[in-house]
């Protein structure tokens, strides 16, 4: 029974319970929706508050937008106006020139009829002033044209020499100021010693009984050696000396060294002239071959074909006035050198056309032709490079230049040939040299003496005043230069001066 109770209560208790917990949540319920209704109410009200900001916002935007486009409406429209107002006063200006160019077009037509009513004018009075110079005169307008055309050419030649010689004068101390500062710099950085050698050779005897063997039985020792080496051997009364003659050097060297070998030996004998020969030729080739590398080692060049080297080592024993002729192309390599590289031009052609200039001298008796053409054909045939060629063919200018490294070479051959002390010259070579000279100068009409000076590397000229004037002195000057270049041949330069002067002399008795 209160079991039954018991659990009765319990159910009542648990039906109160969902009951008031329904009431509650309920109650909780409607406190939930009328916080969030009164929430949202909030929110609407700020975003109405909001929202009429923004639109006043807005409104106050769009004022200033269409105040600043009013503004600038407003500026564009002054500044066309501006525009127009300056167009407007621009197009009156136009229409003044316009009118102005107008004037003066009638004006200049005006001054052109005016002109050549002048014109017209003029030619009739000039044709009625020659016919009255003629009238006075007695001398048709054709010849007094031709006097006065005389006159006038007369007068512009002398006037055209005078300005050449200005121009000329201008122009020589122009370039013998940056040549001579050239070739001073050259010449200074070059110092080389030069022997003078001769076309035949001269050997000491010990004794005078050496002649007699040298001679042999019947002349038989002296055939043999001078048809072994193709010298001629001279014996005379030359007290110790034995003369050998050879127009080629090496054959002379060959021969030299034959019989000093031989005399030194003692064994003088035809089979013994032949073996000792032999071995003096084979000696000269060995020093030609050293002498030509050690000339391209001196010039400082790469190494060339083994016969160049062969022909320059030849040169050694090749003279030209008293000039060692390999010296001498040493010493043009390293001019041509100095000069074409203060001229900027290829340094390398030049020395090798310095060096190789006179190559065709090495065999020049061999083959016929002049040596720069002989030396040409050869540098030629080995492939050298065609500025060389045309350098070695063209330094005594018997053909064109080619490049500017051919002159260069030519000058530095003149400069190392007729520099004083480079060469010998036999007195009378020197005296017949001198007097050719002096012939040509007084050769011409007009002149009174000529005097070669400064051993031959100068000429000067006395003229005859009354014959000779100004203008005619510097023609002659040049007609002088161009027979002696046509006539002589000579090493360097010649200068010629021609003097002109008028003397008054007066007597006071």
């Amino acid at each position: 029974m209160e079991v039954a109770l018991v659990a009765t209560a319990a159910v009542v208790a648990l039906a109160v319970g969902v009951v008031v917990g329904f009431l509650a949540r309920g109650q909780i319920a409607n406190q939930a929706v009328k916080s969030a209704q009164d929430k949202a109410g909030r929110i609407v009200a700020e975003a109405r508050a909001q929202q009429k900001e923004l639109i006043l916002e807005a409104k106050d935007e769009k004022l200033r937008l269409a105040r600043e486009a009013e503004d600038e409406a407003r500026a564009k429209r002054s500044e066309l106006s501006g525009l127009e107002s300056r167009l407007l006063a621009r197009d009156e200006q136009l229409d003044l020139r316009s009118d102005m160019l107008e004037q003066r077009d009638r004006k200049l037509l005006d001054r052109e009829r005016e002109l050549e009513n002048a014109r017209q004018q003029l030619a009739t009075a000039q044709q009625e002033h020659v016919a009255a110079l003629e009238r006075v005169s007695g001398m048709s307008a054709e010849d007094a044209k031709a006097q006065l055309l005389e006159a006038v050419r007369d007068e512009a030649e002398r006037e055209g020499v005078r300005i050449g010689k200005a121009i000329e004068r201008a122009a020589r101390d122009e370039a013998e100021d940056r040549a001579r500062e050239i070739v001073i710099t050259t010449m200074q950085r070059i110092a080389a010693d030069h022997t003078a050698e001769h076309t035949v050779s001269a050997v000491h005897l010990p004794n005078d009984e050496m002649k007699g063997r040298i001679i042999g039985r019947e002349g038989r020792n002296i055939r043999a050696l001078e048809q072994a080496t193709g010298v001629d051997l001279i014996i005379d009364d030359t007290p110790e000396t034995v003369v050998i003659s050879a127009f080629d050097p090496v054959r002379r060297e060959v021969a030299r060294l034959a019989l000093t070998k031989l005399m030194a030996d003692g064994r003088i004998h035809p089979g013994r002239i032949e073996e000792v020969v032999a071995k003096a030729r084979a000696e000269v080739d060995l020093v030609m071959r050293q002498a030509g590398e050690q000339a391209i080692y001196d010039a400082g060049i790469p190494a060339l074909p083994s016969e160049i080297v062969k022909l320059l080592g030849r040169l050694k024993y090749r003279t030209s006035y008293g000039q060692n002729v390999l010296v001498h192309s040493v010493e043009t390599s390293r001019l041509a050198a100095m000069i074409a590289s203060e001229l900027g031009l290829d340094v390398q052609a030049a020395k090798v056309g310095g060096l190789l200039h006179d190559m065709g001298k090495a065999v020049d008796h061999e083959v016929e032709g002049p040596h720069a053409q002989i030396g040409a054909q050869i540098a030629q045939r080995h492939n050298l490079s065609p500025k060389v060629v045309n350098a070695i063919a063209a330094h005594h200018q018997e053909v064109e230049y080619a490049s500017m490294e051919a002159p260069i070479v030519q000058v530095a051959d003149a400069i190392s040939a007729s520099r004083p002390g480079a060469r010998g010259e036999s007195m009378e070579t020197y005296v017949r040299r001198l007097e050719d000279l002096q012939a040509i100068a007084e050769s011409f009409e007009g002149v009174e003496k000529s005097f070669a000076v400064q051993a031959g590397r100068e000429v000067r000229i006395l003229v005859r005043p009354e014959q000779i004037d100004d203008v005619t002195a510097t023609r002659l000057a040049r007609d002088v230069v161009k027979k002696i270049e046509a006539s002589l041949t000579y090493p360097g330069q010649i200068k010629v001066t021609v003097i002109r002067e008028t003397r008054a002399v007066e007597y006071a008795k």
